[in-house]
């Protein structure tokens, strides 16, 4: 078996970011780093503590949740925007299990001024989804 070698290069962030998905300096979020891939992708590996289960063994609905949104709006800040959701649109394909290696990719899939359609999946080692979503990211511009 080959295995594909990916370039990814880390994407930065204000070391003072408080956000719960990714903010380092917030000790009780899940501090989740994205790298940028060739093609422009946002993808992070990580592996998410059982402090975010719901069921036992299992992430809880809102923590995929976030971790699609997080994946998504990533893939818009990487072309250097900043946006908030608008909407999203989640499909829970199989149970996320916690403790384990995991791999989200986010992306842009169109834009139009300032709206920014994306999609993005959570992967298992195996590379099965295990949920995807499709959002609609609204960029913030100053005023």
């Amino acid at each position: 078996m080959t295995e594909k070698i990916e370039n990814l290069m880390l994407q930065a962030h204000a070391a003072q970011n408080r956000c719960f998905g990714c903010g380092p300096a917030n000790p009780s979020g899940l501090q989740l780093a994205f790298l940028l891939a060739e093609d422009g992708a946002a993808v992070c590996l990580t592996t998410v503590p059982d402090r975010f289960d719901g069921h036992p063994g299992y992430l809880h609905g809102g923590i995929i949740a976030t971790l699609l949104d997080e994946a998504m709006s990533k893939a818009v800040r990487a072309r250097g925007l900043t946006a908030m959701t608008g909407r999203m649109e989640i499909d829970y394909l199989r149970p996320v299990p916690s403790g384990v290696h995991l791999r989200m990719e986010g992306r842009i899939v169109r834009s139009e001024g300032r709206k920014h359609w994306t999609e993005a999946r959570i992967l298992n080692a195996r590379g099965t989804a295990l949920a995807q979503a499709k959002g609609l990211f609204i960029e913030v511009r100053a005023r």
